[in-house]
Protein backbone atom coordinates (compact mmCIF):
# COMPACT_ATOMS: atom_id res chain seq x y z
CA UNK A 1 0.00 0.00 0.00
CA UNK A 2 1.48 3.45 -0.88
CA UNK A 3 2.56 5.04 2.05
CA UNK A 4 -0.44 8.67 1.11
CA UNK A 5 -3.05 6.17 0.75
CA UNK A 6 -2.27 4.84 4.47
CA UNK A 7 -1.97 8.69 6.11
CA UNK A 8 -4.94 9.46 4.32
CA UNK A 9 -6.53 6.17 6.22
CA UNK A 10 -5.06 6.52 8.97
CA UNK A 11 -6.14 10.49 9.71
CA UNK A 12 -9.68 8.90 8.34
CA UNK A 13 -9.82 6.64 11.20
CA UNK A 14 -9.10 8.94 13.86
CA UNK A 15 -10.74 11.72 12.53
CA UNK A 16 -14.27 9.00 12.38
CA UNK A 17 -12.82 8.38 16.83
CA UNK A 18 -13.00 12.02 17.01
CA UNK A 19 -16.44 12.67 15.70
CA UNK A 20 -17.74 9.76 17.40
CA UNK A 21 -16.31 10.93 20.85
CA UNK A 22 -17.83 13.86 20.41
CA UNK A 23 -14.09 16.05 20.35
CA UNK A 24 -15.39 17.21 16.23
CA UNK A 25 -18.18 17.61 14.24
CA UNK A 26 -18.62 15.83 11.53
CA UNK A 27 -18.66 17.85 8.39
CA UNK A 28 -22.20 16.81 7.96
CA UNK A 29 -24.89 14.96 9.23
CA UNK A 30 -28.68 13.97 8.05
CA UNK A 31 -31.60 14.09 9.88
CA UNK A 32 -34.97 12.36 9.33
CA UNK A 33 -38.10 13.28 10.32
CA UNK A 34 -40.10 10.56 12.80
CA UNK A 35 -42.83 8.75 10.41
CA UNK A 36 -46.17 8.55 12.47
CA UNK A 37 -46.95 4.97 11.65
CA UNK A 38 -50.37 4.47 12.89
CA UNK A 39 -51.41 7.84 11.58
CA UNK A 40 -50.02 7.05 8.18
CA UNK A 41 -51.98 3.61 8.53
CA UNK A 42 -55.40 5.40 9.31
CA UNK A 43 -55.18 7.02 6.41
CA UNK A 44 -55.47 3.91 4.29
CA UNK A 45 -58.08 2.09 6.78
CA UNK A 46 -56.56 -1.06 6.56
CA UNK A 47 -56.13 -3.40 9.82
CA UNK A 48 -52.39 -3.39 11.67
CA UNK A 49 -52.64 -7.84 9.78
CA UNK A 50 -53.48 -6.33 6.14
CA UNK A 51 -51.06 -2.95 6.81
CA UNK A 52 -48.47 -4.89 7.67
CA UNK A 53 -48.77 -7.52 4.92
CA UNK A 54 -48.93 -4.70 2.28
CA UNK A 55 -45.60 -3.59 3.63
CA UNK A 56 -43.97 -6.57 3.57
CA UNK A 57 -43.33 -6.45 7.65
CA UNK A 58 -44.82 -8.63 10.27
CA UNK A 59 -47.70 -7.56 12.19
CA UNK A 60 -45.26 -7.45 15.08
CA UNK A 61 -42.87 -4.83 13.70
CA UNK A 62 -45.62 -2.95 12.55
CA UNK A 63 -46.89 -2.90 16.08
CA UNK A 64 -43.42 -2.19 17.73
CA UNK A 65 -43.26 1.19 14.88
CA UNK A 66 -46.73 1.92 16.22
CA UNK A 67 -46.05 1.85 19.81
CA UNK A 68 -42.27 3.95 19.08
CA UNK A 69 -40.79 0.84 20.49
CA UNK A 70 -38.77 0.83 16.91
CA UNK A 71 -38.25 2.98 13.81
CA UNK A 72 -38.79 2.55 10.56
CA UNK A 73 -35.51 3.11 8.63
CA UNK A 74 -34.59 2.62 4.82
CA UNK A 75 -36.76 1.85 2.59
CA UNK A 76 -39.49 0.93 5.38
CA UNK A 77 -39.36 4.43 5.95
CA UNK A 78 -39.87 5.79 1.96
CA UNK A 79 -42.67 3.58 1.54
CA UNK A 80 -44.42 5.14 4.71
CA UNK A 81 -43.88 8.54 3.30
CA UNK A 82 -45.21 7.63 -0.31
CA UNK A 83 -48.14 6.50 1.67
CA UNK A 84 -48.22 9.13 3.56
CA UNK A 85 -48.15 11.14 0.75
CA UNK A 86 -50.80 9.19 -1.57
CA UNK A 87 -52.76 6.64 0.23
CA UNK A 88 -54.93 5.37 -2.65
CA UNK A 89 -52.57 5.48 -4.86
CA UNK A 90 -49.91 3.62 -3.09
CA UNK A 91 -52.31 1.33 -2.33
CA UNK A 92 -53.53 0.43 -5.93
CA UNK A 93 -49.37 0.45 -6.84
CA UNK A 94 -49.06 -1.85 -4.13
CA UNK A 95 -50.13 -5.16 -4.17
CA UNK A 96 -54.26 -4.73 -4.87
CA UNK A 97 -54.79 -8.31 -5.08
CA UNK A 98 -53.30 -8.27 -1.26
CA UNK A 99 -55.70 -6.35 -0.05
CA UNK A 100 -58.57 -8.09 -0.10
CA UNK A 101 -57.74 -10.52 2.80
Amino acid sequence: MDDTLFQELSDSIREAGQIRRGAKKGSRSFEFEDVDVQEVRAKTGLSQSQFAILLGVSPATLRNWEQGRRRPTGPARALLRIVDAKPRLALEALHSDRLAA
